[in-house]
């Protein structure tokens, strides 16, 4: 970098990280960027918070919202050539000569006064119908595991673009300058079919302090963040002053706003060390709480406690949560995989909605569940009267929102007799981006970062917001 984009850059933006440093001269006032982007939001927001339910595998619309009957009726037939017409397949099911119907196993009836259709399988999720919003006609281009759910994390199949709850952090700061405004949870008790990656709850190309922070199980909740022993409390403080001027003067020297972004983690980290165990302390809850939720709520780390703990994190001031639950990739083995998933998922996510609408906190938390895509009508292979599989299905598939300014109580969209193309009300990847940034209170083409010569954005070059997802 030559000395005159050096000293632009410093007397700019990156200059207000070295005056944010300025402050590390004592404790009394740590630095922290809890203040967001400058002019947001945009408009007055719906929601002040997300949490984001991810079912990684991609669930299936046939057993959960999207009811099916006529492939009941022609179960084992052949799939009419008309349906699928020249789309491709995965090369898991493309050399199959026959691709037979395959009928959901599950029944399903309405529920609630909006008569929601709701599968067998999600009984408790059925008694909270009337606060649902069901999307029955998502869309992606991605048709396989990692590119399709880096799309739903970072609104793009390649890797190394920002993810969701970075993009919020950068645009509108923290609540609570004591816990990360983007925690990330991983269910523990879930198996292990796609992996998952802290890229899909990194920063990317944002400065680093946005990157979501992964919470976990047990009693270390953040890797590494409590002290070795020898070093108390005061010490460290100590340290955290003296490498504050170090990085001040680096940052002078550099213009290097990624140094003040770290420094911005460490203060985080030291803030965290009283904060974190308090919020992560399940033992605080009720038995009722538990009950509500499911006795492996209190097993920290599973679906339900972490569906508990993001409670916890949301009346704290949390913006982003993210919860992933691995497992929901039933390529054989259907009938039994999907009832299992939905026994351990069901009853904590039902709860968490009735949980936060009693403590006030629905009308302003956006609740989102689902996968990166849905499943095929077809059987992928061998179909027996008891056992059958389905193939990834990116054309089509469910997903639903609840609180935070949706539209309760609906079901938008719909697709064909097979759930294989849209009949109506598509949504897009961008558009549910949009559409949640537009919850929060953010023009999805406002909010952008310049990187490589371009401004980028979580919808990419697309999206819109749905205005009947909206209540």
């Amino acid at each position: 970098m030559n000395t005159q984009r050096r000293e632009f850059l410093l007397h700019s933006g990156f200059g207000l990280g070295a005056l944010a440093l300025s402050q590390l001269h004592g404790s009394a006032a740590p630095f922290t960027r809890a203040e967001g982007n400058a002019g947001l939001p945009h408009h007055a927001p719906k929601a002040k918070r997300v949490i984001y339910l991810f079912q990684s595998g991609g669930p299936s619309q046939f057993e959960t919202f999207d009811w099916k009957p006529k492939c009941r009726e022609l179960h084992g037939q052949p799939l009419p050539e008309s349906v699928r017409g020249t789309q491709r397949l995965t090369g898991m099911s493309g050399n199959q000569a026959v691709l037979p119907v395959a009928g959901s196993f599950a029944d399903f009836a309405r529920h609630g006064k909006s008569g929601l259709e709701i599968s067998s399988l999600l009984p408790y999720t059925a008694k909270i119908a009337d606060k649902l919003c069901v999307l029955r006609a998502v869309h992606t281009e991605a048709i396989n595991h990692d590119p399709a759910i880096t799309y739903f994390c970072s609104g793009h199949p390649i890797a190394g673009r920002p993810s969701m709850g970075a993009w919020l952090s950068y645009g509108l700061g923290s609540m609570n300058a004591d816990l990360p405004s983007f925690v990330a949870l991983v269910s523990k008790d879930a198996n292990r079919d796609q992996p998952l990656y802290a890229r899909l709850w990194g920063a990317g190309f944002l400065p680093s302090e946005h990157q979501g922070v992964q919470l976990r199980g047990g009693k270390e909740p953040v890797l590494y963040l409590d002290n070795p022993p020898g070093v108390s409390r005061t010490t460290r403080r100590a340290m955290l002053d003296a490498l504050g001027r170090l990085s001040e003067l680096a940052v002078q020297r550099e213009g290097d706003s990624e140094i003040a972004a770290r420094m911005a983690q460490a203060e985080l980290a030291f803030r965290m060390q009283a904060s974190v165990p308090e919020a992560a302390d399940l033992s605080q809850e009720s038995a009722e709480t538990f009950e509500l939720y499911g006795e492996s709520a209190r097993n920290p780390g599973t679906f339900a406690a972490n569906c508990l703990l993001a409670r916890r994190l949301a009346e704290r001031g949390v913006r982003f949560i993210q919860l992933f639950h691995q497992g929901w990739d039933q390529h054989g083995g259907l009938p039994g995989g999907i009832a299992h998933q939905c026994r351990q998922t069901d009853q904590p996510a039902a709860a968490l909605i009735t949980d936060l609408e009693r403590r006030g906190l629905l009308q302003d938390t956006l609740v989102i569940w689902g996968g990166e895509f849905g499943r095929t009508a077809y059987c992928q292979g061998r179909m027996t009267a008891q056992d059958y599989g389905r193939d990834h299905h990116p054309r089509c598939f469910s997903m639903w929102m609840a609180g935070g300014g949706v539209r309760a109580g609906h079901a938008h969209g719909a697709t064909d007799d097979f759930s294989y193309n849209i009949a109506e009300g598509g949504v897009h990847v961008h558009d549910l981006h949009a559409t949640m940034l537009h919850l929060m209170g953010i023009d999805h083409e406002r909010l952008t970062w310049r990187f490589q010569g371009r401004h980028y954005r979580l919808t990419d070059v697309a999206g819109r917001v749905v205005p009947e997802l909206l209540a």
